[in-house]
């Protein structure tokens, strides 16, 4: 036939991405190119591009002028409810928030993630698509100097304070992201994306709970905070949405716990949100279209189509429940928790078929239409405001709030300031005129100012020496220092070396970090001898005591190893105090896994849920932002130099420890060696001379992952080789140096850096 291929093949069947990939023929593979998500590679803007720089340029009240004349300004192709884009922009920023949670310190505004999926085409986000298309214009007039992640927050903060509510202030500095996240665990539930044209075929709960609620070990996984699949906090229906007031209240406490809100914050976010706006549920969802991400191309990043009307205005579908909680939905005041008390409810359904509460009393005040002039309606409860009233602990909180108007606006200014911060970090990292400055808000782990002139080299060079002449071994003190730097997460830039808090509760109490305390207190005096001289004005901190330490070591071990080599060590940090430290939120960064101290949890059996030690090994990664070289290469050094958490000789592959070797690679990758487990559950293992049989080495899953998985194999031939001793020493100097800076905001800047791997 003319025009036919001869060789065949006249059909095209796939392209570069096309299923089936890795991740279907083998689901249960260490994904370690996760580590590279998000990279420089994907970022227009470059390494070199200056945030803070280009932020500063802004003509800030400028800026929130342009927004707040957009908010009054209703477009045809999606109007405003009661002239006011207010309240719903109010719901967008709540919703790039409220996806912080505390455990892993993941979600959050502070990189936008809002525009991408998964979290763009979550049910609870139906229509923050509008939302973002809306400010578009802004976003385009003012180019990369306001980050999307800014802009949103700061178009919520506008929106308040155009209906009559003082914020607490702002702070810039979030760096948008360029890529999905497709790494993040958001709960076991698995939702088929082609059948979304409903509440239940995406809100699930059915596998992240032990128990029922009510029972008494009823309990929520972690890492999570959301009650289900796709939702930001829970189902504004009830558990099971079965309409239970008290059930709800039991899921809003933990939900809203773990994101590290108390109950009078809970109930200040919940009852000062619900002074705005309105729900929308004038639509069934089955007849709704597909999210953002599956929806058709020519939508171009709009879903949720309606087909009802013109699919706007009186006939936006959201989350089902219909209508306004309050007479005055644009203004701030406290008539949400007069008329949730002054009035009984009863349930009802929305035009959806969503459950939902209105007054029993026929006289009760009734709510403005949001599109048609002069027609007032019934008001609107939802299982999840009732749960207020119910709940004992709550009901005090709204009671307070009830009767000090003024309590509640300064309890849900700070709450909504803690909410749409809480994922930035040290206050080093506010940008703007609006920063509040002060050291009341212990949820900033807030550090006192450094009261003394900085260490300079010749004073460096003289403490190393000290510190090594006390006789602390180079274990012991590469070990203290990268405990000190180990609770750093990226996520919500938390933990690390700076503040000293490895000397205070709880940090000094942990199981994990038991071989520090000595360290620490010979650190100590060393430091009070040279604080103590006089006429210098120069003092040294323990914080930095701490990492010097360890740099001193590190030193020492490649001198030993026949490399002279220099660490950087950059003075600054300092010791923050017990008051300032608040002990509950630190527990949380306590490591259940920490694969570079060869730690796991003796509970680590009963609570993993089939989570494997390197799955875990592979999230500090990349909580600590390293590249697969860079986990690579920093295990491998902190196991020549033993850092594990007990001192043991698991994953030490060398005859030399505390020495900068590369021995770790070369028996990881010996072929005259072979692995057996050393116990059933295949958490030991023993390396044994192929020959012989006889047994050379320990180790534990944490170490044999960069011998079993692909890519850290490859990785590991680079420092086994011949050639490879210098380049990893080199390279293990240039990471510990990064770790050892992770939480230094105070000299880092706002630019984004390129990893060892870049």
């Amino acid at each position: 036939m003319e025009g036919k291929c001869p060789f065949g093949g006249d059909r095209m069947g796939g392209a570069f991405g096309t299923p089936p990939t890795l991740e279907d023929w083998y689901p249960d593979r260490l994904r370690v190119e996760l580590l590279h998500q998000n990279g420089l590679a994907a970022d227009p803007l470059g390494p070199d591009f200056d945030y803070a720089a280009e932020f500063a340029k802004l003509d800030f009240e400028a800026v929130k002028k342009d927004i707040k004349q957009f908010l009054i300004t209703s477009v045809d192709w999606w109007p405003s409810d009661y002239h006011n884009y207010g309240p719903q922009m109010v719901r967008m920023a709540w919703h790039a928030s409220g996806t912080y949670r505390i455990a892993d310190g993941r979600g959050g505004a502070g990189t936008a993630m809002q525009r991408f999926a998964p979290i763009s085409s979550w049910w609870d986000n139906g229509n923050t698509d509008k939302s973002r298309r809306l400010l578009q214009p802004i976003k385009h007039k003012y180019g990369n100097g306001l980050s999307w992640g800014d802009l949103m927050i700061l178009t919520g903060n506008c929106a308040l304070e155009i209906m009559g509510f003082p914020t607490y202030g702002f702070g810039g500095g979030r760096l948008d992201a360029w890529e999905a996240d497709n790494a993040t665990y958001w709960g076991p539930e698995i939702w088929d994306p082609k059948n979304v044209n409903g509440f239940d075929s995406m809100v699930t709960r059915d596998k992240r709970w032990r128990g029922k609620n009510g029972d008494p070990d009823y309990d929520l996984e972690n890492p999570l905070a959301a009650t289900h699949q796709a939702l930001i906090y829970v189902n504004p229906e009830g558990p099971y949405a079965n309409g239970d007031p008290m059930g709800s209240a039991r899921d809003i406490r933990i939900s809203f716990t773990r994101m590290a809100m108390n109950d009078e914050e809970t109930v200040a976010l919940i009852a000062g949100g619900h002074a705005f706006g309105k729900s929308h549920g004038m639509v069934s969802p089955k007849d709704v279209g597909p999210p953002p991400e599956i929806a058709p191309m020519e939508a171009m990043g709009l879903g949720w189509a309606n087909p009802k009307g013109p699919g706007f205005a009186q006939y936006t579908m959201t989350n089902g429940i219909e209508g306004s909680w309050t007479p005055n939905p644009t203004q701030w005041d406290n008539s949400y928790l007069e008329n949730l008390f002054k009035f009984e409810w009863k349930q009802v359904k929305s035009p959806a078929g969503a459950l939902q509460w209105t007054p029993t009393d026929p006289n009760a005040p009734k709510t403005p239409d949001a599109h048609v002039d002069g027609q007032m309606n019934d008001l609107m409860m939802m299982t999840s405001d009732i749960a207020l009233k119910v709940d004992p602990e709550f009901r005090k909180v709204c009671e307070k709030f009830l009767a000090d108007f003024d309590a509640f606006t300064q309890a849900f200014s700070k709450a909504w300031y803690k909410l749409t911060h809480r994922d930035m970090g040290p206050r080093h990292r506010y940008l703007g005129p609006e920063v509040r400055i002060e050291d009341g808000l212990l949820w900033q782990d807030p550090l006192p100012e450094r009261d003394h002139e900085l260490v300079g080299e010749t004073d460096i060079v003289g403490l190393k020496q000290a510190i090594l002449a006390t006789g602390l071994s180079v274990s012991d003190l590469v070990f203290t220092a990268f405990s000190a730097a180990a609770t750093y997460r990226d996520s919500d830039k938390r933990g690390g070396a700076n503040g000293g808090r490895l000397a205070l509760a709880p940090q000094k109490d942990w199981v994990v970090n038991s071989r520090a305390a000595p360290v620490v207190e010979k650190l100590r005096v060393t430091m009070a001898d040279f604080n103590g001289k006089k006429g210098t004005g120069k003092k040294i901190s323990l914080a930095d005591m701490i990492v010097l330490g360890g740099c001193a070591a590190v030193e020492r071990a490649a001198h030993e190893s026949g490399i002279d080599a220099t660490v950087p060590f950059t003075p600054g940090r300092v010791d923050t105090t017990q008051q300032l430290t608040d002990v509950e939120m630190f527990e949380w960064l306590k490591p259940v896994v920490d694969g570079f101290r060869n730690y796991t949890d003796e509970r680590f059996g009963q609570i993993s849920q089939g989570v494997a030690p390197e799955e875990l090994f592979l999230d500090k990664a990349n909580l600590m932002k390293l590249s697969a070289p860079e986990w690579t290469v920093l295990t491998g050094g902190l196991r020549v130099l033993n850092a594990n958490h007990d001192g043991s000789d698991v994953g030490i592959f060398t005859t030399k420890v505390g020495v900068l070797t590369n021995d770790f690679f070369v028996h990881l990758t010996d072929t005259d060696l072979v692995w057996d487990k050393a116990h059933a559950d295949g958490l030991s293992f023993v390396l044994k001379d192929r020959a012989s049989g006889a047994p050379r080495f320990r180790a534990s899953r944490n170490d044999l992952v960069f011998g079993s998985n692909a890519q850290l194999r490859a990785i590991c031939d680079v420092y086994a080789g011949s050639d490879g001793h210098p380049r990893f020493v080199k390279d293990f100097i240039k990471v510990w140096d990064k770790v050892m800076m992770l939480d230094r905001y105070d000299v880092k800047g706002h630019r984004r850096t390129a990893s060892m791997a870049s």
